[in-house]
């Protein structure tokens, strides 16, 4: 017989990927009283098989508020989580490869001044001599020191274990079928392996990724949010020659080299087969392999071992929705990340945990408020069913 346990407390947050266990942890270290849904295991969604870039470069004007607050709690990493995650700040190298697209890494170098990053343009003379294991359509290129990458695979889950051990309640494998608010409190009803969970909270944090939009639309607010699946690919282990995590102005193959040697190569799209499958095609790893090639002509005889992707939320403005929704107090969305979330995730959290505790941030979200979709609200019904849930990007 289907059991029904019913539980209370201060926030209920609907994703286990970096975003929500961020918040989690956040929330936990404040004092507040949390339950993690995630039906699934915690960061095996995007969060966990995403390429593992962790940069500031490139990101909009508007993100780089939200990338220097993530920046200080990669920094505190290891005390943080009690690992390192394999984060390292081996510095991210943005290829040119013609003038103009030098003209416009001189340009986000002046239009990002005020932040600090410590972009160096670097000339193709100085890279011919720097880096002779870069292809020659490198002509130059802009490089962010202090900017770094991770191991996905360890750093999302390690954020839930260590909300965990903070006293959060992380509920692995319960699956949200039911939301409902009667306008002081949510309820949301799960489904796991005993029975049927319910938990009451008069705050909900929709971190469910790239099914999230499926919770906002229940509260009057539908997000124009889409389906990709990035592809990615890692070789067999090679010679280490590069310790820079590259990537291309313009966008394209992004790649970076690991301490065994393997190379991790990203770019371009999988094939999306529905909400919880996406694979690689042939095409699309033969192109991108020609590209790696081009860009790193070491790897001309490297075996390709391993190809994935993951199911990942995009928004049209490549800028995630985070903050309040404009219908439902106590309601806060942190989605559609469009597969650049990794690095900023953690400030994610934290910038939700704020919401959550005090209505405000510090942290300047307002280009990021799902007001900017102009979606009329439509009259809102007290349940919900069905809505699936998944980890953020």
């Amino acid at each position: 017989m289907s059991t029904i346990q019913k539980l209370r407390t201060d926030v209920v947050i609907v994703g286990g990927g970096i975003v929500g266990a961020s918040a989690a942890l956040a929330l936990r270290r404040m004092g507040a009283a949390v339950v993690l849904l995630e039906r699934d295991l915690c960061g095996s969604r995007s969060s966990g098989v995403n390429f593992g870039g962790v940069r500031r470069q490139g990101r909009p004007v508007s993100q780089l508020p939200l990338a220097q607050r993530a920046h200080r709690i990669w920094a505190q990493l290891p005390a943080l989580l009690g690992t390192d995650g394999e984060y390292i700040r081996s510095g991210h190298f943005k290829i040119a490869r013609s003038e103009a697209d030098m003209a416009s890494l001189e340009r986000y170098r002046a239009l990002s001044s005020d932040f600090d990053l410590g972009l160096e343009l670097i000339s193709a003379a100085r890279l011919r001599t720097q880096c002779p294991w870069l292809g020659t359509r490198a002509v130059g290129g802009s490089l962010c020191l202090e900017d770094g990458q991770a191991n996905p695979r360890l750093v999302s889950p390690a954020f839930a274990l260590a909300a965990q051990r903070a006293g959060a309640q992380v509920l692995e494998r319960h699956k949200v079928e039911e939301v409902a608010h009667d306008g002081e409190l949510f309820m949301v009803r799960a489904a796991h392996a005993q029975g049927t969970l319910e938990v009451q909270a008069p705050v909900l944090l929709n971190c469910a990724g790239a099914w999230a939009g499926a919770i906002a639309a229940q509260f009057g607010e539908t997000p124009p949010l889409t389906w990709r699946s990035p592809l990615m690919a890692v070789t067999e282990p090679v010679a280490h020659f590069m310790d820079w995590s590259l990537g291309v102005e313009g966008g394209g193959i992004y790649c970076r080299q690991v301490e065994r040697g393997n190379l991790v190569i990203g770019g371009g799209n999988g094939l999306t087969l529905g909400p919880d499958r996406a694979r690689a095609e042939r095409e699309g790893i033969a192109l991108l392999a020609q590209q790696a090639v081009e860009l790193l002509p070491a790897l001309r005889h490297a075996h390709i071992i391993r190809t994935w992707g993951g199911t990942e939320g995009y928004l049209p403005d490549r800028q995630p929705v985070l903050g309040p929704s404009r219908t439902t107090p106590g309601l806060f969305h942190g989605f559609g990340f469009s597969g650049a979330g990794f690095q900023i995730g953690p400030a994610a959290g934290e910038v939700l945990a704020d919401l959550a505790r005090d209505g405000h941030t510090e942290t300047p979200i307002d280009a990021f408020a799902i007001e900017r979709f102009d979606t009329p609200p439509v009259s809102l019904s007290a349940t919900v069913s069905a809505v699936p849930t998944a980890s953020p990007t």
